[in-house]
């Protein structure tokens, strides 16, 4: 293992053999840290947290701290983060709350950039970016390849769903739509398909083609929402992208952003 000599690590932490930890990094009680993670200098972790392989945290960053909550007394929340994630220069994760469920989860091959904010309780998938100063507040999730560009705000218990892109500067208070590109100009809008995010992921055309169809629907027809998911619904040869938008849809409790 390399330690370097300014580095603090408690007894009770759980480090692999493998893991790099550099100056005046300080790794607390009841934080394990898998397989080849690298903490490059200045990097404080906090526990109860499990970290998995191949993950590395740029300096000064605050990983597993007690959530930003006024309920919280002390209780022993937990952080949970995948594999191959890099957590870049100040970025805060927060464990969870009791109320929330007590866990904050980030998953696999997520790039969370300098200065993000992932609040108590929130749940990130795998293939994530977190751009810059996004900040998540609690009980967000972000499903699987979705990106959240620079400077974001994100409300309490919204959802940005998988594949999505949200360009910088987007507050977003409301669920954003599965494969949407959604932005703020003077208000914030679906603008319609990711269509060159799907590509780069190895959509097909046919699978893109259909879910621009059901865009269509949604965004640029007459039809209200409930209307056009009923004829979403009826088309036999939607695919199940389609039905996952649907789905994504009617789960939502604060509604999507159109």
């Amino acid at each position: 293992m390399s330690i370097h000599p300014t580095a603090i690590i408690d007894p009770k932490a759980r480090v692999h053999p493998s893991c790099k930890i550099g100056p005046y990094c300080v790794v607390g009680a009841d934080v394990e840290l898998g397989e080849g993670c690298h903490l490059v200098s200045h990097v404080a972790i906090e526990g109860p947290t499990k970290i998995g392989a191949e993950n590395g945290f740029f300096p000064f960053c605050s990983i597993g701290m007690a959530p930003q909550d006024l309920s919280y007394r002390g209780e022993p929340t937990r952080l949970e983060i995948g594999d191959h994630n890099e957590i870049r220069e100040f970025v805060t994760i927060n464990r969870g709350t009791v109320k929330g469920g007590g866990l904050t989860r980030v998953g696999n091959h997520t790039l969370v950039m300098a200065y993000t904010h992932i609040a108590h309780d929130c749940a990130i998938g795998d293939h994530v970016i977190l751009a810059n100063a996004a900040t998540l507040g609690g009980h967000v999730t972000v499903e699987d390849w979705a990106t959240v560009g620079a400077l974001c705000p994100v409300h309490h218990f919204v959802r940005i769903g998988a594949y999505a892109f949200v360009g910088g500067g987007t507050t977003i208070t409301r669920d954003v739509l599965p494969f949407s590109k959604t932005a703020a100009a003077r208000d914030t809008h679906a603008y319609g398909l990711n269509a060159v995010g799907l590509e780069r992921r190895g959509f097909s055309k046919e699978r893109i083609s259909k879910i621009h169809h059901a865009y269509k629907i949604l965004l640029a027809s007459k039809l209200n929402t409930t209307q056009a998911l009923e004829r979403l619904k009826s088309e036999p040869e939607r695919g199940e992208d389609v039905d996952a938008l649907i789905r994504f849809i009617e789960a939502s409790e604060r509604g999507v952003i159109k």
